[in-house]
């Protein structure tokens, strides 16, 4: 079970699927707490706690299928153009970081920049409102990190079981300490966006290959 600790490549894509979780984990509780934010107190806290729930019953749900959603042709290419849809709209939320600040305080329920306000900056919205921003953003997010892993994990499969145990580990138990740690400390993040570039490029380039035989087949 352990002899992929001998193998450098094998270790290395450990490394960088253990980056991804963190990232991923802390951007998805960030996507959480931004959509809570303009809620009533009651309702915010409800609406974090069903979004991290299904963040994490999704991860659950996809790794479960991580082998037979790779099967399926031309998905490789698409789960590659969604990570780097992923990476342009983390790469923007680190320029500005004008949110962070309003998600960070719905999730830790503290009023840390000190206006009288929790999460006073982002827009009002109604329970229903939040909950299908959140939802969407699991089901994407969810599916990015289980792809993810599985491109960077290099068909070590002891490293792809690590990795998606992890991801769910992260999301259900440690969510919000890690999105508190990456707004802390961004070059995590910054080093952890590289990452995700590598493997979505990657991604796509083997993807690619994979599609275009039967494209060319068809022309």
């Amino acid at each position: 079970m352990f002899d992929f600790l001998f193998s450098s490549q094998a270790l290395i894509a450990l490394g960088q699927v253990i980056m991804i979780d963190l990232v991923l984990a802390g951007d998805n509780a960030i996507v959480i707490g931004l959509a809570a934010a303009g809620l009533p107190k009651d309702q915010r806290n409800k609406a974090i706690l069903v979004g991290i729930l299904a963040a994490t019953v999704l991860r659950i749900v996809f790794a479960i299928f991580t082998t037979q959603l790779l099967q399926i042709l031309g998905l490789l290419l698409v789960g590659g153009i969604l990570l780097l849809w992923v990476c342009w709209k983390m790469w923007r939320e680190l320029r500005n970081g004008q949110h962070d600040e309003d998600a960070l305080e719905a999730i830790a329920n503290e009023d840390s920049n000190k206006d009288g306000r929790i999460g006073g900056g982002a827009p009002r919205k109604t329970f229903m409102q939040a909950a299908t921003q959140i939802v969407v953003a699991d089901v994407s997010m969810s599916l990015d990190n289980v792809l993810a892993v599985a491109g960077a994990a290099h068909a070590h499969i002891e490293v792809l079981i690590i990795g998606l145990i992890l991801s769910v580990a992260l999301m259900g138990l440690a969510a919000s300490f890690i999105a508190k740690l990456l707004h802390r400390h961004r070059w995590i993040a910054y080093v952890g966006l590289l990452i995700i570039l590598y493997v979505a490029l990657e991604m796509i380039w083997k993807g690619a290959h994979e599609v275009w035989p039967h494209v060319a087949a068809s022309l």
